[in-house]
């Protein structure tokens, strides 16, 4: 029996309202995106067509007239009153959300009852088609990357390996397999997502920059590390602007983000080092694992995954909850003490939450006190030893502990 996430009622509900708004359903790859909208439509009884954007010429725009006008004339000779047409990886067509409102619209003067949706995997270019030339005409279903609960119901994934393999449904069964699952993400998930969803639709001058600060960004997942320290290590590196606006569309991307440190005033925060963090701990694990057991056993290490995993957890419902997610820390001035620092601080609606891991090998700082004593946050706690569990932690909506 095929899994099945809660996106699928919200799909399904709206498909079965009467035509009003396109619905666009958004996500990195491999999260299930056309696994879902397959699912909707076997328990459906609306006649659809599905179209996928892939293999098709970019600047051929034309392709999506060509398709919808085909969906209408199939109403026509079938003489039906009700279609759904589901475009897929839309994204990658030139223009493609001007094409998509010209349809859109004369389908709405003309009372042609076509549902539409749509699917992509890239979130910038999806954000900036649907807000410069959609505002109005579409509501968005987001789909995260899998959670403890999602995989540990489908699967029977561990909590350790959870955090060890991350939240890709894919693979999940190759996962005693080492080998095999990281050639997987590397070959079948990584490569299309860097190549297809990132480089192809973006101005990226310098591709293999790109994919060599990817990979050693997810191999960095929550240090802190400047951009100019980082571009020590990339051979070409061009300029720390160029290695910004790269980070922020592996961020737009749910891949990798920069994380910034806390700060009252905004450009503080726009201009502090970033924390890399990583939106699956399969990228962590796929660039800097050394293996499950060697990597479980050694409490350093381990400490590192179980960090960069709430990292994962709080970044996978930023964008759908509408929070911001830094982490923050202040040197000391004493040599001889460590600086204070806290792990995550989450941001929404003006209230603010600390978050500090601790995963028995770590000593407690003086990090989150001091923190709470300069801001006065609306709430602060631990995960992990000593606080809250973090398999409760994990396996709780984001919404409710922030």
């Amino acid at each position: 029996m095929e899994y099945i996430r809660k996106q699928f009622y919200t799909l399904k509900n709206r498909i079965l309202e009467p035509r009003k708004f396109m619905q666009v359903l958004a996500g990195p790859r491999q999260v299930g995106k056309s696994t879902l909208v397959n699912q909707v439509l076997s328990q459906l009884d609306i006649p659809y067509t599905i179209e996928v954007a892939d293999a098709v010429d970019p600047k051929d725009s034309d392709w999506i007239h060509r398709i919808w006008e085909a969906a209408r004339t199939t109403m026509m000779l079938r003489k039906i009153k009700e279609y759904l047409l589901v475009i897929d990886e839309v994204q990658k067509i030139e223009n493609w959300s001007e094409v998509v409102k010209r349809e859109w619209d004369e389908d709405s003067r003309n009372r042609v009852n076509l549902k539409v949706v749509l699917l992509g995997s890239s979130r910038l270019l999806l954000k900036k088609g649907l807000t410069e030339s959609l505002a109005g005409r579409f509501e968005l279903i987001r789909m995260p990357h899998w959670s403890l609960q999602e995989m540990r119901d489908a699967f029977g994934v561990s909590l350790d390996e959870y955090i060890y393999f991350g939240g890709y449904p894919g693979p999940a069964h190759m996962i005693n397999d080492e080998r095999r699952w990281r050639k997987y993400i590397k070959d079948s998930l990584v490569a299309p997502a860097i190549e297809k969803d990132v480089i192809m639709t973006s101005n990226i001058y310098k591709p293999v920059l790109m994919k060599r600060l990817f990979e050693l960004g997810c191999s960095y997942s929550t240090e802190i590390l400047s951009l100019t320290k980082m571009m020590g290590q990339l051979q070409d590196a061009g300029n720390v602007t160029t290695l910004a606006g790269y980070l922020e569309i592996l961020d737009q991307c749910a891949l990798l983000a920069g994380l910034q440190k806390y700060a009252n005033d905004e450009a503080r925060k726009r201009g502090s080092i970033p924390k890399y963090q990583v939106y699956n701990n399969a990228l962590l694990t796929a660039y800097k694992g050394r293996g499950f057991v060697t990597d479980r056993t050694d409490t350093k290490a381990w400490g590192r995954w179980v960090e960069s995993t709430v990292g994962a957890h709080l970044l996978s419902m930023a964008d759908e909850l509408d929070y911001d997610v830094y982490y923050w820390r202040e040197p000391s001035r004493n040599k001889n003490e460590k600086d204070k620092e806290v792990d995550f601080i989450v941001v929404r609606n003006g209230e603010v939450t600390a978050i500090e891991v601790k995963s028995g090998h770590r000593g407690m700082n003086s990090g989150l006190p001091a923190f709470v004593e300069a801001f006065g946050p609306k709430r602060s706690f631990i995960v992990g030893t000593g606080g809250v569990s973090l398999e409760d932690f994990l396996s709780s909506e984001v919404e409710e502990v922030i």
